[in-house]
């Protein structure tokens, strides 16, 4: 195929007036793009003119489709079922990557692409609270996530220019609020300003020369809080750009250790996001509270075990830095959060430290084995059961013990387990009366209500009150 490729790749170069940069420019934002285009914002994409002076959205230099079809010679098309656009076939992105030369810094190019449309009159006039209608700003979506993921990659002199005209008047810009929104962050009752600032979105995207530029230019409270009160350390620790959180925590004036309307750290962001180095240097910071909780209570190193970060949880722990079995509000430890979540390797690392009560309840009673079995976790079930310390029938406030939840819920494995345990009582009634024969029956779980008779359980008339509990 390579020598079509080549074939095709002179012919495209050699067609007449602006076809070759259609072309290959068509070729080069498939081949480097985030994530696939529909035609209609790739044709946006491919209108923008680099340097040309035009500030404004013209619908006549838009291409057609099919104009960029014919301009790739056949290289590329839509597919049928996505309706996005993508090569002809897959080996030609393995002929462009064995071709790294192909495009002259691609990357930078995307990003000056990006900011162009970002500062165009027609996005500029849009508000942050308002929904653009897609058809007259296609593009607008991709720009606002993405470019800064290409300046990062490649920061030219002409993007850094078109970065700082952009922040200049960043109060409420639509592309702060699309990027946000993608990223999980609420923004219902969050009012838009000038609280998420060029520093904080630098800091987001990890670009760190913008990020440098940015404090050297004075213009900017490197402690500041957006409208969620995260600093640009916490985004940086959130999204674990590890070079800008080592040159922000260099700063004589940086709090290392300023919670977000949460109560939530930048430590707490970068455990919970599993990024090893990044906690590692914020750890080494004399303010750092490693323990510190946020709002609900959870500490970094429970959020950590809650995400199954183990890598991190062991930096923890073997700095002796955090107390692996400390509750939050609601009673549940990282051991806890652990168990809920299924995650064996945790679950091991925490039963191996000292101090912690793996019978340790929450406010409802319940245990690890309690959430293990609930959730079927065979693996931390085992785990747990081979600890001679810990109490395989432990009822939580309302009688329900683990086996009763995981009768209730069809989990045979962890069924058999427990009934191999001696003082598991196959017949334990809960607060209402229901045993776990009633719970497997009541649910159709015909296999685990075998296994129960097995063992000697009494088969009875199901209660009628509705079970809700999982």
């Amino acid at each position: 195929m390579g020598d079509a490729y080549v074939a095709t790749i002179e012919r495209i170069k050699a067609q007449d007036g602006d076809k070759p940069r259609l072309g290959m420019a068509a070729l080069m934002w498939i081949i480097h793009a985030e994530k696939p285009f529909e035609a209609d914002e790739f044709c946006h994409a491919l209108s923008v003119e680099l340097g040309s002076g035009v500030t404004e959205i013209n619908a006549c230099n838009v291409p057609s489709m099919s104009t960029l079809m014919s301009c790739c010679q056949g290289l590329i098309t839509v597919d049928k079922k996505t309706s996005t656009v993508r090569l002809i076939h897959s080996t030609l992105k393995n002929y462009f990557s064995d071709r790294p030369n192909s495009f002259s810094r691609p990357h930078a190019t995307m990003a000056e692409v990006c900011l162009t449309y970002l500062n165009y009159k027609q996005v500029r006039a849009l508000s942050a609270h308002s929904q653009p209608h897609t058809l007259d700003v296609p593009f607008l979506e991709y720009c606002s996530l993405y470019w800064g993921v290409h300046a990062k990659t490649d920061l030219s002199d002409d993007a850094r220019s078109l970065v700082l005209e952009l922040f200049r008047d960043y109060d409420g810009h639509i592309s702060t609020k699309r990027l946000l929104e993608n990223s999980g962050y609420l923004l219902e009752s969050c009012r838009m300003s000038s609280t998420f600032s060029g520093l904080h979105c630098a800091s987001f995207f990890g670009i760190f020369e913008l990020v440098d530029a940015l404090i050297e230019m004075g213009c900017y409270d490197i402690n500041a809080g957006d409208c969620r009160g995260y600093t640009p350390l916490a985004w940086a620790a959130h999204n674990g750009h590890l070079a800008v959180v080592e040159m922000l925590v260099g700063k004589e004036v940086i709090n290392p250790d300023r919670p977000d309307i949460y109560g939530r750290t930048p430590l707490w962001h970068a455990t919970d996001r599993g990024h090893e180095s990044v906690v590692v240097v914020l750890l080494g910071q004399e303010m750092v509270i490693p323990d510190k909780p946020d709002k609900g209570g959870q500490t970094p190193l429970a959020r950590a075990a809650w995400n199954g970060h183990e890598g991190v949880v062991n930096i923890m722990i073997q700095r002796g830095v955090a107390n692996p079995d400390k509750p939050d509000k609601s009673g549940r430890t990282p051991l806890w959060h652990a168990a809920s979540a299924g995650h064996d390797g945790m679950v091991q690392i925490l039963l191996e430290c000292e101090n912690v009560n793996p019978n340790k309840r929450d406010k409802n009673g319940r245990t690890p084995l309690t959430c293990a079995a609930r959730n079927g976790h065979e693996g931390v079930a085992r785990l747990l059961l081979e600890r001679v310390e810990v109490y395989p029938d432990l009822p939580e406030n309302y009688g329900r013990t683990p086996l009763s939840y995981a009768a209730k819920n069809g989990h045979e494995g962890v069924v058999k387990m427990l009934l191999g345990r001696e003082g598991v009582n196959p017949n334990q009634p809960d607060i209402r009366g229901q045993t776990p024969f009633m719970k497997a029956t009541r649910w159709g779980h015909q296999k685990v209500a075998a296994l129960l008779e097995a063992h000697k359980a009494v088969p009875t008339v199901p209660f009628e009150l509705e079970d809700t509990a999982s």
